[in-house]
């Protein structure tokens, strides 16, 4: 085949006819190696990932995903699908194929009498964070501002709300979606509602989600920060997180970090977000300021927005990174004893370990009332591998493994399925827990031939 161009899945070139069929339909910008914004297109958010697709579709509107999806059906072209292109494993593209790239569709509309958010498959978190926090509204999602809410929400969706009010999945209201065949569907609790239970916590499997209607909640300003303490805290700071968080009020998540100060100081840390009345927030996270000698205090009210960028800069763009996830429902000494051992011998000041402490509205959802089937897990230990010297790759790498390897006796072998990487199947069925029977039978019903298959992938039933 020809280096660079776009090819079918027998790694012939697609006809040049074939090409202008598709430009014919397509409104906006078609990319390919030969022009000279192509490298900076192809680029995603993980500087580990180095692929070169055949063909950028930049979609305008649904109209060019239905043309672009019919185009690669008909000509058998290998298809990866990009909204913010934050997916660790680099999901967002592929190479010879073509990228459908929803990065262009930046619509977001609220009703604030409704409190209801529309927005497009192309929207980041910041941007979404941006438009609804004018009308004192907020939508349950990540906490990386870059990150686009397409692939965050299909694969559950955790963030600073999510004992209040679950996760983004929780607050979704309908999607609109382009099928395998070239179709558009709405699917919502009275529309295809398979396809709308799949959504939720399914992945990309099922179909290009272009749109999607979220329920929005009266967040405006936060009481959040850093409680730091030293390194050598970090074991009487996680038992004593564990031990606090039994009681503590759903309209408090917080989460503790293992990660090193941007001098190279290693240090444990707790993040606390309290989204309900600030006096009454002050009171109940006096506990966690007065644990210990924290080294810095930070807890302030702020303006949610500000909250959801305070982690930016230590997951900027174009780092190497490899991620691992470890839901368990509980968190034991022994646990513990692993994270601080592995947290004390990471192999990068840039990476960290981060436990997050769910329940409250997050385990009020049953296992099967969506895709995403992990309500019985309180704890996900996530472990961040990140640097920026690719030859050191395979050090940083095998710490991850270690660290998860270490921990995954203690699990309940569930994983978010946004942390992973190039796993094999058993690890994909995992993440996808009891639900993944029912999944398969939805994906062979909406994509029988796997078109869809460049995603944590779900196979179609026999």
């Amino acid at each position: 085949m020809s280096e660079n161009k776009l090819v079918n899945t027998r790694g012939d070139d697609v006809s040049e006819d074939a090409l202008q069929e598709l430009r014919r339909a397509f409104v906006g910008p078609l990319v390919d190696s030969q022009d000279s914004d192509y490298d900076e297109t192809r680029k995603v958010w993980n500087g580990s990932i180095d692929k070169r697709p055949g063909l950028i579709a930049r979609c305008r509107g649904q109209s060019d995903v239905v043309a672009a999806v019919r185009f690669a059906r008909e000509n058998d072209i290998l298809t990866a699908i990009r909204g913010g292109g934050h997916n660790v494993g680099g999901r967002a593209l592929c190479d010879g194929g073509i990228v459908i790239d929803l990065s262009l569709l930046q619509g977001v509309f609220v009703d604030a009498a409704e409190r209801t958010v529309h927005a497009q498959a192309g929207v980041t978190l910041g941007r979404l964070d941006e438009v609804t926090h004018a009308y004192g509204l907020a939508v349950p999602v990540g906490v990386i501002t870059g990150t686009g809410i397409a692939g965050l929400t299909l694969g559950g969706g955790v963030g600073w709300l999510v004992r209040k009010h679950g996760l983004t999945i929780d607050n979704l209201l309908s999607c609109e979606v382009v099928t395998a065949d070239g179709e558009v569907l709405t699917a919502s609790q009275d529309s295809n509602e398979d396809l709308f239970w799949a959504l939720r916590g399914g992945g990309g499997n099922f179909g290009v989600v272009t749109a999607f209607k979220y329920r929005a909640h009266p967040v405006s300003t936060v009481l959040a920060g850093f409680l730091m303490h030293p390194m050598a805290k970090a074991g009487e700071l996680l038992r004593f997180f564990r031990e606090f968080m039994t009681t503590a009020p759903d309209e408090l998540t917080a989460f503790v970090g293992l990660l090193c100060l941007p001098d190279g100081t290693p240090i444990s840390a707790i993040i606390p977000c309290y989204c309900g009345e600030l006096g009454e927030g002050e009171k109940v996270i006096q506990p966690l300021r007065d644990f210990g000698s924290p080294i810095a205090d930070t807890v302030a009210p702020m303006a949610f927005p500000d909250l959801q960028s305070m982690l930016d800069a230590a997951y900027p763009n174009g780092r190497h990174n490899y991620w691992k996830s470890s839901l368990m429902p509980e968190f034991p000494d022994d646990a513990i004893e692993e994270v601080v051992e592995h947290g004390n011998r990471m192999t990068s000041p840039l990476s960290s370990i981060v436990i997050e402490r769910y329940g409250g509205a997050y385990s009020r959802v049953g296992a099967s009332e969506t895709a995403f089937a992990h309500r019985g897990d309180l704890w996900n230990v996530g472990t961040y591998a990140q640097w920026t010297d690719a030859s050191e790759s395979a050090t940083h790498i095998g710490w991850a493994r270690e660290m998860a390897a270490a921990v995954e006796p203690f699990s309940s072998h569930g994983k978010v399925i946004s942390f992973i990487g190039e796993e094999d199947d058993a690890a994909i069925r995992a993440a996808f827990g009891s639900n993944y029977e029912r999944l398969s039978a939805t994906k062979k019903k909406y994509d029988p031939d796997n078109f869809f298959r460049v995603n944590q992938n779900v196979r179609p039933a026999d």
